[in-house]
């Protein structure tokens, strides 16, 4: 897939129109207030008269292409049993990337939640550590105007990306306003690199599950870190990587490489799409989801798995071959994939069970770039090292940071307890005479625990001697008063914190 140059799609702008590379110019013709205020009414479906029609739980128009059949359901005891295990991670999330990644991994392979797959998706990413490393960098990036020549491009891409999705089926609506955000910033962020078609997708994907800022950062953890060199002007990253492909094919279905050598059908011409855009366009979505999900945490071998399995599923019996008698049959073959083998259940069983491993790519990768260099030369884009998933991303962030946490979903007033915290809630009369007393300074005991003596992780300080005579407010010296009061603030803090992350749950 080349970069693109807007050759096809809808009129370019005359010469007397304007591109102020902001989200109004999406809202085309007379009637873009009109426009503007139908999308705010609900979902974008809505304001295209799609009301009426039924939406699945993906949020596609039932009876789409996007759209899928009967699903398997997970019963709904597993899913909170999961959603639970998933909370508990992301609680102490570097401490589980540190000794339990196998765990992560696993669950990752049966599958994220859904509520949780969009938070879980910027965890694994490293997203959520560069939004932190970078704050307002988004904001900056989407009030700039952008390039004029990239703005033309994207706003011509906009309506071919999942048309049938809630989000995305209303022209200049809130999905394609926010995907001509996320597009636009890249272009900023990465002036050299610019825009490649296959990242409007990937995109479009993200904003399904996050909102705009958490999509742009998720897109540059992708674009530089899972699958570097893909988008770049040249695309010899995903040349590369269709020689490994090719290679890898011939150990795990002999009779399929066979057959397309035979053919000398250029691995370009089939596996472009599957890489550049994830398989997005070309599994069904339960499937497309599963994928992510493990895409995420263990990086790009899933995505070279999953292209092994289905040419092997597709092409490796003499039976299959039957009808593939030449290149177009072959290449037909390829684009219509049987339901059966892109199947969730029986996609991802295969996938998790091929023996395919990172060292196994690595090793390919530098057979196929000494062929590259003896070739073709020395390649033009100098893109960074592949990360191959969660866990190397997290390990190669330079120096120390702060630990990942989450905002809380629940805020709690000032004086209530923390949860797991052993002190006891103080009765109303209680509380006022506590008040009344220490106006006074006649506090002669100590008090009892309470947010002046709870840590802001909730677990309660260790006994401190105190003297007989509690000293007044007046008598304490900066000293003696700076632990508690920092203790305080911090709990102040983590009562109220920022927004709230359960937007998209």
């Amino acid at each position: 897939m080349a970069k693109s140059s807007g050759e096809n799609g809808p009129r370019a702008p005359a010469a007397g129109e304007s591109l102020s590379g902001t989200r109004e110019s999406l809202a085309q013709g007379p009637d873009a207030t009109t426009i503007d205020e139908l999308s705010s009414l609900g979902s974008d479906s809505e304001a295209n008269g799609f009301a009426e029609r039924r939406i699945d739980k993906f949020g596609f128009i039932v009876g789409s292409q996007g759209a899928e059949g009967a699903l398997e359901e997970v019963p709904l005891e597993v899913l909170r049993q999961r959603e639970s295990k998933w909370l508990d991670m992301f609680n102490n999330w570097d401490k589980w990337m540190a000794k339990k990644h196998k765990k992560i991994r696993l669950r990752c392979q049966k599958g994220i939640p859904p509520s949780l797959r969009g938070r879980a998706w910027e965890y694994l990413s490293g997203g959520k550590v560069k939004l932190h490393q970078n704050p307002g960098k988004f904001k900056e990036l989407d009030l700039s105007p952008g390039d004029p020549k990239w703005l033309d491009v994207i706003e011509r891409d906009l309506h071919r990306q999942f048309p049938f999705h809630e989000m995305f089926v209303s022209r200049g609506g809130h999905g394609q306003q926010d995907l001509f955000r996320v597009l636009k910033a890249y272009t900023l962020y990465r002036p050299e690199e610019g825009y490649c078609q296959a990242q409007a997708p990937i995109a479009a994907v993200l904003l399904m599950h996050m909102p705009a800022e958490q999509a742009f950062w998720c897109l540059v953890q992708i674009c530089e870190k899972y699958l570097p060199g893909y988008y770049s002007e040249k695309l010899e990253a995903i040349q590369l990587d269709g020689e490994i492909l090719f290679s890898l094919l011939q150990k795990v279905s002999p009779v399929a490489h066979k057959h397309l050598s035979r053919q000398k059908i250029d691995p370009l011409l089939y596996m472009t799409e599957w890489f550049m855009c994830a398989f997005a366009r070309t599994l069904p979505w339960s499937s497309v989801l599963r994928v992510w999900d493990m895409f995420f945490c263990e990086g790009v071998k899933i995505i070279f798995r999953v292209g092994l399995v289905l040419l092997k599923h597709a092409l490796g019996s003499p039976e299959k071959l039957k009808a593939c008698q030449g290149q177009y049959e072959t290449i037909e073959r390829l684009r219509s994939l049987s339901p059966k083998i892109m199947q969730e259940a029986f996609l991802v069983q295969e996938v998790v069970e091929l023996p395919v491993t990172e060292r196994q790519i690595e090793r390919e990768h530098l057979i196929q770039l000494r062929r590259w260099q003896e070739t073709r030369g020395e390649l033009q884009c100098r893109s960074p090292p592949r990360l191959h998933g969660a866990k190397a991303i997290l390990e190669a962030e330079p120096g120390p940071r702060p630990a990942l946490q989450p905002s809380p979903s629940i805020r709690l007033p000032p004086d209530a307890p923390f949860p797991n915290s052993k002190a006891k809630p103080l009765k109303q009369g209680q509380k006022e005479q506590r008040k009344q007393l220490k106006a006074r300074g006649q506090l002669d005991k100590a008090p009892a625990p309470s947010q002046d003596t709870v840590t802001a992780a909730g677990d309660a300080r260790p006994p401190q001697e105190v003297p007989s005579k509690h000293p007044t407010s007046q008598n304490l010296t900066p000293q003696d008063s700076a632990p508690q009061d920092l203790v305080y603030r911090r709990s102040q803090e983590s009562l109220t914190s920022q927004e709230s992350e359960d937007t998209y749950l």
